[in-house]
């Protein structure tokens, strides 16, 4: 199987980004084409044939990495597998493509599969990069329901059945859209612990638009995703999780903010999925209300 690796970036990590693609030349197995995504900035310098797309304006995560996608054909059809990978990651194991290679080739209804993310000093993987709810241990592999974004590979088939990302997403959430849509089309999402991207401990909260992406894409996902009766307990549920949670005035300010945002402005298409899906999800462990 041809692999391929998307990475996108903001110009302002070049060390982490060339020790990044220092660890993918490194994979064993047929060597891993990579295309570095200039969002909306140059990209710093690159070893020799590493391709480079510099984008003249941000357009976000699901964005950057759908130009990544269609730097390897339509759909991503010049290679059978693609990495979407962290500027500011690094591939821990010589063997992850030969792994997802022999994953995707044992199990024909795969369709992604997400890393398991680790500090690079303490060893240790956040409870929120752990795609289920069961997240206690991490070094459990399982099928899950969605997937990690800047550590995953996808079976580009399933690019190529579904479509990529939502470009209108920008950031937050674009990933478990994908998931869901592939789920519906009938692939399964694996959660691997062996496959490891060494990554710095960050809180997402870091970016200054977190509260107001999460609060709309959220409301958009279901706005997309779900048949009619489950979008007000989906979206219930989570507002009473968010309540819970007690986030400080500006941080629920802007977060009401998105969600009102989330009703009140295009989504984009609506492809809710069927019930079967449903209920393939909940005995997944995780029903789309939560």
């Amino acid at each position: 199987m041809k692999v391929g690796a998307v990475i996108i970036t903001m110009g302002n990590r070049p060390e982490e980004l060339r020790a990044l693609i220092d660890s993918v030349a490194k994979q064993d197995g047929d060597k891993v084409s990579v295309v570095v995504v200039g969002n909306g900035s140059p990209v710093p310098d690159v070893p020799e044939g590493v391709r480079t797309v510099e984008l003249p304006e941000n357009l976000g995560i699901p964005g950057g990495r759908n130009v990544g996608i269609e730097a390897f054909g339509p759909g991503g059809s010049d290679v059978d597998i693609l990495l979407f990978l962290d500027d500011d990651g690094l591939l821990a194991r010589q063997d992850t493509a030969e792994l997802c290679r022999a994953a995707f080739a044992a199990d024909p209804e795969l369709g992604i599969i997400s890393f398991r993310i680790a500090d690079p000093e303490t060893g240790e993987t956040q409870r929120r990069h752990v795609p289920r709810l069961r997240a206690a241990d991490p070094m459990r592999s399982s099928r899950v329901t969605t997937f990690l974004g800047g550590a995953n590979a996808v079976r580009t088939k399933v690019l190529g059945e579904v479509g990529g990302l939502p470009d209108e997403f920008f950031y937050a959430h674009e990933e478990t859209d994908l998931a869901w849509r592939a789920l519906d089309a009938g692939w399964m999402i694996d959660y691997r612990s062996d496959m490891v991207l060494y990554h710095p401990t960050t809180a997402p909260s870091r970016h200054a638009v977190y509260h107001r992406m999460v609060a709309r894409n959220r409301v958009w996902l279901a706005r997309r995703n779900l048949p009619l009766p489950l979008v007000p307990v989906y979206l219930g549920v989570w507002l009473l999780l968010t309540l819970a949670r007690r986030p400080s005035g500006p941080a629920l300010k802007a977060w009401f903010g998105g969600f009102k945002e989330g009703w009140t402005t295009p989504c984009g298409p609506r492809r809710p999925m069927r019930w079967r899906t449903v209920w393939r999800l909940t005995r997944l462990g995780r029903p789309p209300v939560i």
